[in-house]
């Protein structure tokens, strides 16, 4: 659970407000946050559009679904492959073009269906998981677009390579066809003190810019979520990655 009790009282006020049981109004919820991530780049010297915003469906009904697509969502998130399946058949059957971004754990076991039916991927961890993606995805569809996550805290359990590990595999990764190296991706741990949260976002753009040299094709630092995305986008951030904040709390 988030520790809102840390010093940093507006970020904590502003999250208690948006996380309110009856904040159910995808719209409403979806132009706060537009014109907090324009308030955050300009505010740090961002280019205006330079952070874009991929909505976390896992978990979340079909209807809110159809509701941000309707708003002009065009990408999602998701972290399950059998509940993605459900719903890009829906998306199918009505016609919808969104590119599918699985950011859950990658299990062996799931890799080939991941592998046919997502956009992106930006959990991968071993290279074991990018060869069997690069291995399984379908010849008549475009190189899957991958991120390497980086485990930035160190927590055991937590998926990620290390930072020192992260350099092997994107080369790995780079040298597979099917594949396409897009950047890193990272999910911190969970604080609420900002400058804590802005030392670890700091760290991994760090080392994103540093791995650009070697991969210049790598344009994607997918950091921040609800709690901590203005810290991310401060630190360099050009994905955030948020669920709730904009959909409203998961049905149990």
């Amino acid at each position: 659970m988030v520790d809102l009790t840390g010093k940093n009282t507006r970020f904590r006020d502003y999250f208690s407000g948006l996380f309110r049981s009856d904040v159910t109004d995808i719209a409403a919820n979806l132009k706060r946050i537009r014109a907090r991530i324009r308030e955050c780049e300009a505010r740090n010297g961002r280019a205006p559009g330079s952070v874009s915003l991929l909505p976390v469906s896992k978990g979340q009904p079909p209807e809110k679904i159809e509701q941000a697509y309707r708003l002009g969502i065009r990408d999602l998130g998701e972290s399950y492959l059998k509940e993605a399946q459900d719903k890009m058949a829906l998306a199918q059957n009505r016609n919808w073009r969104c590119d599918w971004h699985f950011i859950g754990p990658l299990q062996s076991n799931k890799t080939r269906g991941i592998a046919a039916i997502f956009h992106w991927v930006q959990s991968v961890e071993r290279a074991k998981i990018a060869l069997r993606l690069d291995d399984q995805r379908p010849a008549d569809l475009p190189p899957l677009n991958v991120c390497v996550q980086v485990n930035l805290s160190g927590e055991p359990g937590k998926s990620g390579v290390s930072l020192d590990e992260a350099e092997d595999l994107c080369r790995e990764i780079e040298s597979l066809p099917r594949l396409r190296l897009r950047g890193l991706m990272a999910i911190p741990a969970r604080i609420a003190d900002e400058r804590v949260q802005r030392e670890a976002f700091r760290t991994l753009a760090g080392e994103f810019h540093r791995l650009r040299k070697s991969f210049p094709g790598m344009d994607t630092l997918s950091m921040g979520m609800s709690a901590d995305f203005e810290a991310a986008i401060a630190e360099g951030a050009t994905m955030i990655r948020l669920g709730e904040v904009l959909f409203g709390k998961r049905p149990q």
